[in-house]
């Protein structure tokens, strides 16, 4: 403005200005208990045009008034949250949200009301959503246990490859080669026995009457059975051993027959048992039939 408005008579006045505060749901509503303010400005007198305030004189300027408005509740509205996530990332799923009635109370407070409170429709809180058709994909069963179950050894386990759609079992080539999941990994539950000396049962005694020997298997294997060279020879047991069988002492002694009575091969102490004089024993007299002839 030009320095002559200086000498032009001015005065204040007052303007009404509703000012209102807007909540967001599904659209913009009043709030309750709104405030209208009455500003003052510097106005000419010739044509009631706005000057800058310093024209008038601050003096005779009047305080700005405020009053309430809109004073009646807000109408209730619906408010929706945020969608979920969706249920299933192919073949269709469902995703979710909070449908709730609301009523505003003031700029900071909201009180939820029965659905019976809006005015319908009520927005959906379920939607479809993924509805495009699953790929192949690779299905790995269950793992087997570790076999062998001492030492290394492998868990195995199946892996197919099957219809998105329809869950059917496909050729591995209807699915990604670089997404195959792995059907074997190596395994150790814990460490095996060390091998060690099995013997076998005692044979029948050489002798069918006396002193003889007896023999049996001596075989270094491992846990499961097989054979192995890990056992320490000097724990190895003895494969054989003399025994003892009883005679029979009810059989008579014939010594008629020279060809019938001899000496059995297996005892070498006949001499002794002349020289001792046991020939009268018939445990002896059998055992050195020939040696004891005639004594």
């Amino acid at each position: 403005l030009n320095e002559h408005l200086r000498y032009d008579c001015v005065r204040y006045d007052a303007l009404l200005d509703n000012l209102f505060n807007l909540s967001y749901s599904l659209r913009a509503q009043p709030l309750a208990s709104g405030v209208q303010i009455q500003q003052v400005v510097c106005k000419k007198q010739a044509d009631q045009s706005a000057v800058y305030n310093h024209f008038c004189d601050k003096k005779s300027k009047p305080k700005e008034k405020r009053r309430s408005c809109n004073t009646e509740p807000c109408s209730p509205t619906w408010w929706t949250g945020e969608w979920s996530e969706c249920s299933r990332s192919c073949n269709g799923g469902l995703q979710t949200r909070e449908v709730l009635c609301k009523r505003r109370i003031s700029t900071t407070e909201e009180k939820i009301l029965d659905d019976s409170a809006c005015t319908p429709p009520r927005p959906s809180f379920t939607e479809p959503c993924n509805n495009h058709s699953c790929p192949p994909e690779w299905l790995a069963l269950d793992w087997s246990e570790c076999t062998p179950s001492c030492g290394p050894g492998y868990r195995h386990r199946v892996v197919l490859c099957k219809s998105g759609e329809s869950g059917d079992t496909l050729p591995e080539s209807k699915c990604p080669k670089h997404g195959r999941p792995t059907s074997r990994v190596r395994c150790n539950l814990q460490r095996c026995p060390p091998s060690q000396w099995v013997m076998g049962p005692w044979g029948e005694c050489s002798a069918k009457c006396g002193l003889g020997q007896e023999m049996r298997s001596v075989q270094c294997l491992t846990h499961t059975g097989q054979p192995s060279n890990e056992c320490l020879d000097h724990q190895r047991p003895v494969a054989m051993q003399q025994c003892k069988s009883k005679c029979d002492t009810s059989l008579p002694v014939s010594t008629d027959n020279p060809e019938e009575c001899k000496d059995v091969n297996t005892v070498a102490y006949c001499p002794l048992v002349l020289r001792f004089k046991f020939c009268s024993r018939p445990y002896f007299r059998q055992m050195c039939c020939k040696t004891c002839q005639g004594h």
